[in-house]
């Protein structure tokens, strides 16, 4: 952490870039926190585990201590006039928010849960499936046809059959693994489903009539789970007659390895069913985060503006792609923004961006036009071959 707030205290010009783009990203997160939108512990765990950081937001603010960044926020607001730079309360008086935090207790399984359903065959709901049979759970998992349900038990088995390579799990493991899943075509079979995670297409349409399906379904009580990353959660528990029951349960990519699951909770969403959610997340060796049901939950929603402040950056001429991709690496991050807006690819990366707009209006989030471009030129990233950086395909 020392060497992260060390470099940022250097006035040269790697170090100028850095704190250009880290200081609207530090104040976005004090307003999440200030707002009570989510505990200062889940927002600095969501960005440690759900994008690799070193050190979460708020524990650099207080690293680098509330008034610099503010002095900080303040001469950028005077050269933009961009209300995001303008400092928020919490980082011009940091003891306007005691109290504001409720602390962090370890959730209880509020709902028995032995046997899980998910809906789809895609990497999201493989991972999925892996997550939930590795952690000792019956799993039935549906997809459209007979290929696509054989095409997950044969990834699976190829993802164990990796592992067993570096050393875990053995073939008896493996075996019992693979035992606890169940595939199948019908989504008749998810009726005695304790919970069902659907990780089909975002589409609200599709998901839409899938959560009719289910509300029809599954038994009463049974928890409806949406991995959806920019939907909302309530839009889908009211194609339900059981919104008490529906929650958002956005895995990260890939599900297997990455820990973070952040838990949201739609208007109508009942404690015991996100707290219950947050308990079955720990018991799969992942770290469970709260947040409400608006656009980006956490991560996306301070992930993405950053990024998009690194394009408009590079666009006034502030600096090279490779300069900014170097600065930020400078401050431990494990990737550059272009080198990250590349491996997300740039068409996900726009349409977050036009939902964040959306959502909240802000002007200084609108859309960069370079990455306007490149979408409209197929160059969205490692996929095709060509982003912002060029790649051998």
């Amino acid at each position: 952490m020392q060497e992260i707030v060390n470099r940022l205290a250097e006035d040269d010009k790697s170090a100028q870039i850095a704190k250009t783009l880290l200081f609207p990203y530090l104040n976005h997160a004090a307003t999440m926190f200030e707002s009570g939108y989510a505990t200062r512990a889940d927002i600095d765990a969501s960005m440690r585990f759900g994008c690799g950081y070193p050190i979460g937001p708020l524990a650099l603010i207080d690293a680098l201590g509330p008034e610099e960044v503010a002095e900080g926020l303040k001469t950028l607001y005077a050269e933009t006039g961009d209300e995001l730079h303008d400092p928020v309360s919490f980082l011009r008086d940091p003891a306007s928010a005691e109290g504001s935090d409720p602390g962090d207790s370890a959730p209880v399984l509020r709902h028995v849960i032995a046997k899980v359903g998910v809906v789809g065959t895609g990497t999201m709901a493989s991972g999925i499936v892996q997550v939930f049979a590795k952690a000792g759970f019956d799993v039935t998992y549906v997809g459209r046809t007979e290929d696509k349900v054989a095409g997950v038990l044969a990834g699976i088995s190829t993802s164990l059959d990796k592992a067993i390579k570096r050393g875990k799990p053995d073939e008896d493991a493996k075996f019992d693994l693979l035992g606890r899943l169940t595939g199948s075509t019908s989504q008749e079979a998810l009726a005695d489903a304790d919970i069902v995670v659907e990780a089909i297409a975002e589409d609200l349409d599709i998901k839409l009539e899938l959560f009719r399906n289910l509300d029809r379904i599954c038994k009463p009580g049974a928890i409806l789970a949406t991995t959806t990353s920019s939907l909302s959660i309530d839009t889908c528990a009211r194609a339900t007659s059981r919104p008490e029951d529906v929650v958002g349960m956005h895995f990260f990519n890939p599900a297997p390895i990455m820990k973070l699951v952040e838990v949201v909770s739609g208007s109508a969403t009942s404690v015991e069913v996100a707290e219950s959610v947050r308990a079955l997340c720990m018991q799969t060796g992942k770290h469970p985060v709260s947040c409400g049901d608006r656009a980006g939950f956490i991560v996306n929603a301070l992930l993405f503006p950053y990024l998009n402040d690194a394009i408009k950056l590079h666009e006034a001429g502030v600096g090279t792609l490779e300069e900014i991709d170097n600065a930020m690496k400078e401050t431990k991050l494990p990737m550059g923004p272009f080198e990250l807006l590349d491996v997300v690819g740039n068409d996900v990366s726009l349409a977050i961006e036009q939902t964040l707009v959306k959502a909240f209006g802000h002007e200084g989030w609108e859309p960069a036009r370079s990455l306007e471009k490149l979408v409209a030129a197929g160059k969205l990233g490692r996929k095709t071959g060509a982003g912002f950086h060029p790649y051998s395909k």
